[in-house]
């Protein structure tokens, strides 16, 4: 599921304990002539005492190792108390097993490729086998599926040994917890007859997933915010919609797995081919993503943005409705970078390309354009929500503390930024998307020559215009 910890932040210290693909290096002492006795290993990354976890802020480390005790005293209880696995409970589990490695030996390269493009959440989609142990198989066994599907997953992600264990700890914990959450419930899988017993079944699975997923967002996505540089958002914590609507149908096809397998084993061959299909379109749809993403803030690209705000603007020009583009420059963003480093103002950038997407509608479409500025079409606005629009950016800019890093690697934390916002209307200012930019471009730079920190609208013609500044209502 959620990036993690084969996703996790301490993976991505870049300390010794990963090299750029997210693979431990090889111990570079290891092949030395001459190395003295007993020294060849002694730095290497399995070894607990060389985990990368240790260098990760101590609430992060007390939080992880927390958890795992809280998962492994459930995990033996539950393992304790769980009845001995009958002849029916290994066919099924024999079955689920070849069904997930032949998932995962068919989309091994598919799952190096989605990874390494993946910087936070990953879903990995062995829930359809995870979640349907959890189903139908008892405690016991359910774990089995798990560590089988971890194992061969260890073989193709090579994540930091600390994330592979607290990763699958985490998923052992979900698969158990889920099975005695389902059996509390009942009735058992088509254990009734009847609309009655459909629904009654089917609002028992759906909750039985919900506490599957809530495990999994609790321990996963509690490293993730308790290890980011920058302020944790919902996207970079439980990932896009986009990979938590991924995530549903996955637990879907796990149920309906759980289903062939209670009544036509044999089925569960075509869940296995599906799977393959399902993963390959995944990372087409990755793919597909990554060409209109940018990938240092997670917007829409300029290939991206441009192409959705031509039809945007196609759109405009037919029906006759308003429409707006903001250009929004950060001020000084240059001094970022020379005071605190280029990965402070990655960070400033990340952040600032979240807070605009808060804080625009849903219909708007933001993207980055290079450098500090971004794009935001505002469709079917008028020119009065169109400076209040602009203003709210400017305020929620302003308001940001970012926590960061210096150039030594201490926390920082970077507020008061201000930005500069030049705004261009169609089509008072331009018909087509390159006049709009030419003017919303002219804008940010009436702007940064009034003093910065301000919105100005495009001048209407050369040398004249609609100049508006902090405070004050455009025209």
């Amino acid at each position: 599921m959620h990036a993690g910890p084969d996703d996790d932040p301490s993976a991505d210290d870049g300390g010794p304990a990963r090299d750029t693909a997210g693979r431990p290096p090889v111990n570079e002492h290891a092949d030395r002539p001459g190395d003295p006795a007993g020294t060849v290993g002694r730095d290497h990354p399995y070894r607990p005492r060389n985990w990368a976890l240790w260098r990760r802020p101590p609430v992060l480390i007390a939080f992880m190792l927390g958890l795992e005790a809280v998962a492994v005293a459930v995990l033996a209880v539950s393992f304790a108390h769980s009845p001995v696995p009958g002849s029916r409970d290994w066919i099924n589990f024999v079955i689920l097993a070849v069904g997930a490695t032949v998932h995962i030996q068919l989309t091994q390269r598919q799952e190096e490729r989605r990874r390494n493009r993946t910087k936070k959440v990953l879903i990995d989609l062995t829930a359809v086998w995870t979640f349907s142990a959890a189903l139908i198989l008892p405690v016991p066994l359910t774990l089995l599926v798990v560590s089988l599907i971890r194992t061969q997953h260890w073989f193709i992600a090579r994540r930091p040994a600390h994330n592979f264990i607290f990763s699958s700890i985490t998923h052992g914990l979900a698969g158990a917890v889920a099975h005695l959450t389902y059996v509390a419930l009942g009735p058992h899988l088509l254990g009734q007859s009847g609309w009655a017993g459909f629904w009654q079944e089917a609002g028992t699975v759906v909750v039985t997933g919900v506490v599957y997923e809530a495990i999994q967002i609790l321990y996963v996505g509690g490293a993730l915010a308790l290890g980011l540089s920058s302020e944790p958002t919902l996207r970079n914590v439980l990932g896009s919609p986009a990979d938590n609507l991924l995530e549903a149908v996955t637990i879907g096809l796990g149920a309906v797995t759980a289903i062939l397998l209670a009544v036509v084993p044999p089925l569960v061959v075509v869940m296995a081919v599906a799977t393959v299909v399902f993963n390959r379109l995944a990372e087409l749809d990755q793919l597909q993503n990554d060409v209109r993403t940018d990938p240092k803030t997670g917007i829409l690209n300029m290939r991206g943005w441009s192409e959705s705000a031509e039809r945007a603007l196609e759109r405009t020009a037919r029906s006759g409705d308003q429409l707006a583009l903001l250009m929004v420059d950060l001020d000084h963003f240059k001094w970022i970078n020379d005071t605190y480093g280029h990965p402070a103002g990655d960070d400033v950038l990340r952040t600032v390309a979240q807070t605009l997407d808060e804080v625009t509608r849903p219909s708007d479409l933001v993207g980055r354009f290079g450098g500090e500025e971004f794009l935001i079409l505002l469709p079917d606005i008028d020119e009065e929500s169109t400076w209040d629009a602009a203003e709210r950016i400017r305020v929620a800019i302003a308001k940001l503390h970012i926590v960061t890093t210096d150039k030594r690697g201490d926390p920082a934390t970077i507020a008061d930024r201000t930005t500069s916002i030049g705004v261009a209307r169609h089509p008072r200012h331009g018909d087509t998307l390159e006049r709009l930019l030419q003017s919303a471009d002219a804008a940010v730079y009436l702007a940064k020559e009034n003093g910065r920190d301000q919105v100005c609208f495009a001048p209407d013609t050369p040398g004249g215009g609609l100049p508006g500044s902090a405070g004050n209502t455009p025209g």
